[in-house]
């Protein structure tokens, strides 16, 4: 099923390209504006910039000095399954296909800085509070991160009506078997 065109597709790339693009920009903005570890504040202590390079996934997640190739190669293979599970999504289903969206995007923007760059992803956002600071970050992280959020809620909504209808349909099952007994046994 070719899903290029419709209200999934105009949905799915217009988020895709937009986020990649975003992510890209604001990274070349970062390496040339910002001074390697030297935090710029954006809104007091709560918000800043901060440029560092990330070898690893998620959180500074590192195994060791293949990380980046062991890194590309789980990417590319996320973004088989998302795309399969694009492909599989139902017509009209726009949270679904945004979720998916924002994942995907956020991947390609991460899989282009490893490409690029044996240093690693470039993140530059750096949120906290003085010592207490969240792993500093991107755009397309924030990305996967809604992305992966809005796709586990939605998944779960399916989920529970999947199981609302399975319940449904062996309760009317069950009530026309119950049905059929008791004519059966009204029967001469």
């Amino acid at each position: 099923m070719g899903r290029n065109s419709g209200p999934n597709a105009v949905v799915f790339w217009p988020v895709v390209v937009v986020i990649v693009i975003a992510d890209f920009v604001t990274k070349m903005i970062a390496m040339n504006t910002l001074v390697p570890f030297v935090p710029q504040q954006v809104a007091g202590d709560a918000l800043r910039l901060t440029l560092v390079r990330n070898q690893g996934a998620a959180f500074g997640l590192y195994l060791g000095e293949y990380s980046r190739y062991i890194f590309m190669v789980l990417t590319v293979g996320a973004l088989v399954i998302l795309w399969r599970l694009y492909q599989s999504t139902r017509e009209g289903d726009l949270a679904r296909t945004l979720a998916i969206a924002l994942v995907c995007a956020g991947a390609l923007g991460n899989l282009i800085d490893r490409i690029r760059w044996h240093e690693g992803v470039v993140d530059f956002i750096d949120v906290g509070f003085r010592d207490m600071r969240w792993p500093t970050f991107n755009v397309a992280d924030m990305a996967v991160s809604t992305g992966a959020f809005l796709l586990a809620w939605v998944l779960w909504g399916d989920d529970r009506a999947e199981r609302a209808r399975a319940a449904d349909g062996s309760a009317v099952g069950g009530s026309k078997a119950a049905s059929a007994t008791a004519a059966s046994q009204d029967a001469p």
